[in-house]
């Protein structure tokens, strides 16, 4: 196309029909007004550099296939190179492992470092680890040190893991990502290795506003990020990115982003239908070029004698798909049926308006631990139960468990984990709770609300200022003491009499537990599940022990005391 202008609507990137395009194997890229001679400059430039990993050192252009290219002409293509402008700034590509992601990723800074116009441009390729850093590096400089040309117009220097252009002094820089190194960053291009790896990070959002805020001012550059799916539930930054992503693809969110996504639709992959042969290369684009068929099938097959924790694995680094529960072969044997019963639309409200009887479990320890609370009510029609929980958090479990702490953050923003102000609040907001349940008249008059005995000397305090001490708590044991409610739930959850609102923070929960046997009997324990905490399962145990036990109201009917709760929630 030509330089005039073209109206925003023109670069929509959405992709509405992308299950059909993947299904059938077509362009998962939309129609775009491209800047032709850029584009196609670009590409040749992208093709005839040469992979140094490969055996005799083809070009791109010979081990490429078209969606590479098609990528390509985009991020270079929607450069305006009389205004200096790009009508799209970010470019997100999600493709399963061995499809040739980090060379692509070395090529396309490459040809960026050719085709850059700002004088001394930085050129950041930015990977969350070391040893991910020091592959792209070698990559890149690779394609370097493979051209006679290219060797004579960039100097490479191993040590700082940089790639100086000598006419321009543009710089590729490749760095293990942390706030500090990134802080004050001035790069026009970035790019980004593995962004499912900052998941863990806990600087990680700081690091992404960093990246974002140095590209304000450099309207010619741009952001990429190549990334395969996450190994466990996608959360923190990487979450935020790939939601965004499939936002802008499916149209509910314009952004001047491209995202490419090679992911099964929901629906294709559910119930092992992505071990399925025939789906193999609609989300492998490199099928039999750079990964294999055979060792696919030989990755399955291993997997399925290793248990549901390697096939899980298997799944989300070679098939894109997001891992919903954490799988492993001793895992708490409720976590398998645990999406199954979810039932939209339960809350705390709802499940006072519509049970006849509740109980609750509180499982708490010291400040670096989650305190949770979980009410399990017994439908008043149905005789199902239903389930509702929420966790507190001090400062300290942000401090000293930072590999989770970005997925606090996200079950914060789900309401379902609060991040306590003051020492006592988790304390007085189960004492609240637990009160709405009594003035409700739901919690029976003994052994309504469940302990574990450990650490729980404050609340009993602050229930007993509310006249629920005494016979309504009761001290639940743990240990052995809990296998009635371990192997109970699990069959309650797969013939679904035990409902639950679809929590993730409960979902993970059940996804970090672990069993152990231990003499005769079966036991989840926290150290078990190590830093991934399962508080709020150990409390819907404790609340689980009280319900086995039959319980009835102590005033049923008491409706004065259930809008007197209603009201309060207001």
């Amino acid at each position: 196309m030509d330089t005039a202008w073209v109206p925003a609507s023109a670069w929509s990137t959405a992709v509405p029909d992308w299950k059909e395009r993947i299904r059938e194997k077509r362009s998962l890229i939309p129609d775009l007004p491209l800047f032709d001679p850029v584009a196609e400059k670009a590409l040749r430039i992208f093709k005839r550099l040469r992979v140094p990993d490969i055996i005799g050192n083809p070009t791109y252009g010979e081990v490429c296939g078209e969606w590479v290219f098609d990528l390509v002409r985009v991020i270079f293509g929607s450069y305006d190179p009389e205004t200096k402008r790009r009508a799209l700034r970010e470019f997100f590509l999600l493709v399963p492992k061995k499809n040739g992601k980090s060379s692509i990723a070395a090529a396309i800074i490459v040809t960026a470092a050719l085709l850059n116009e700002r004088p001394e441009a930085e050129l950041l390729l930015i990977a969350p680890t070391k040893q991910i850093a020091d592959i792209a590096f070698k990559q890149a400089a690779g394609i370097i040190r493979l051209d006679e040309a290219l060797s004579a117009l960039f100097q490479v220097q191993d040590h700082l893991k940089k790639i100086t252009h000598l006419n321009t002094l543009a710089a590729i820089l490749v760095k293990a990502a942390a706030a500090d190194v990134i802080t004050g960053s001035k790069a026009t291009y970035i790019l980004i290795d593995e962004t499912h790896v900052f998941a863990s990070m806990a600087k990680a959002a700081d690091i992404f506003v960093e990246i974002r805020g140095s590209l304000a001012a450099r309207p010619d550059g741009f952001l990429l990020q190549i990334t395969t799916q996450s190994k466990t539930p996608p959360a923190g930054v990487f979450k935020a990115e790939l939601q965004k992503a499939r936002d802008v693809r499916d149209g509910k969110f314009e952004f001047p982003m491209l995202a490419v996504l090679y992911e099964l639709p929901p629906e294709d992959a559910v119930d092992g239908g992505w071990m399925r042969q025939e789906t193999w290369g609609l989300v492998n684009p490199n099928l039999n070029r750079s990964v294999d068929e055979s060792y696919l099938a030989g990755e399955i097959a291993t997997a399925e004698r290793e248990g549901p924790e390697k096939l899980a694995l298997i799944a989300s680094q070679h098939f894109n798909v997001e891992i919903g529960l954490g799988l492993h072969a001793d895992r708490w044997a409720g976590a398998l049926y645990w999406e199954g019963a979810k039932l939209d639309g339960i809350t705390l409200d709802r499940l006072i308006g519509e049970c006849d009887v509740a109980v609750v479990g509180i499982d708490g320890g010291g400040l670096d631990d989650l305190m949770a609370v979980a009410v399990i009510g017994r439908h008043r029609q149905t005789r199902h139960w239903w389930h509702w929980a929420r966790a507190w958090a001090h400062q300290d479990v942000f401090d000293r468990r930072k590999e989770i702490a970005p997925r606090l953050r996200d079950f914060q923003r789900d309401g379902d984990l609060v991040v306590c102000e003051e020492t006592d609040q988790d304390v007085i907001e189960i004492a609240d709770i637990c009160e709405r349940l009594f003035l409700a008249g739901l919690l029976p008059e003994k052994a309504g609300i469940g302990l574990d005995a450990y650490g729980v000397a404050t609340l009993l305090d602050a229930l007993a200022e509310r006249e629920m001490a005494g016979d309504l708590t009761m001290a639940v044991g743990q240990g052995w003491k809990l296998q009635s409610a371990v192997t109970t739930l699990p069959r309650k959850l797969k013939d679904r009499t035990l409902r639950h609102g679809g929590q993730r923070l409960m979902a993970w929960a059940a996804g970090n537990a672990k069993t152990e046997l231990r003499g005769s009997n079966y036991i989840v324990t926290k150290q078990a599940a190590g830093a991934s905490k399962i508080d709020p399962l150990m409390a819907t145990f404790n609340a689980a022990i009280l319900m086995f036990l039959n319980p009835e109201p102590s005033s049923a009917g008491n409706m004065d005391g259930f809008f007197k709760t209603l009201a309060g929630a207001a």
